[in-house]
């Protein structure tokens, strides 16, 4: 079934905050939900020079291990428990204290959530 109308979506930027009191961050992914259309998909960038750059002394198995749990979670992994997408894009855009936070939550309205993931991605995250 083709969709023409323009339903509601929302979206949030995964930040990479290597040192929580320095606060500089770095946006390594984007997670989108489109309720209607019932889709929730994350997008994450791992670029190892990238994030050398950013934060030399980092520990990148400790980030690889956080942003494969992120995409887990949202793909419906064990932990999410057969939540739904909205309850699992709750959990993913809470805040936390981790090496990876979400970003506030932003709304839209979109078409096609998958060509909006794209779109997001390369403009807020890629660069």
């Amino acid at each position: 079934m083709e969709h023409t109308e323009l339903d509601l979506y929302e979206y949030a930027l995964l930040r990479l905050i290597p040192d929580l009191e320095r606060g500089e961050s770095l946006n390594v992914g984007v997670v989108v939900f489109c309720q209607k259309r019932d889709y929730l998909q994350v997008r994450i960038s791992a670029d190892e020079s990238r994030l050398r750059s950013f934060s030399p002394g980092m520990n990148l198995e400790q980030l690889r291990r956080a942003l494969n749990g992120i995409a887990a979670h949202c793909a419906g992994d064990d932990h999410a428990g057969g939540d739904s997408l909205g309850r699992r894009f709750r959990w993913l855009t809470a805040p936390r204290s981790t090496i990876v936070q979400a970003g506030p939550v932003h709304p839209g309205l979109t078409g096609d959530p998958g060509a909006t993931l794209d779109r997001l991605f390369e403009r807020l995250v890629q660069l």
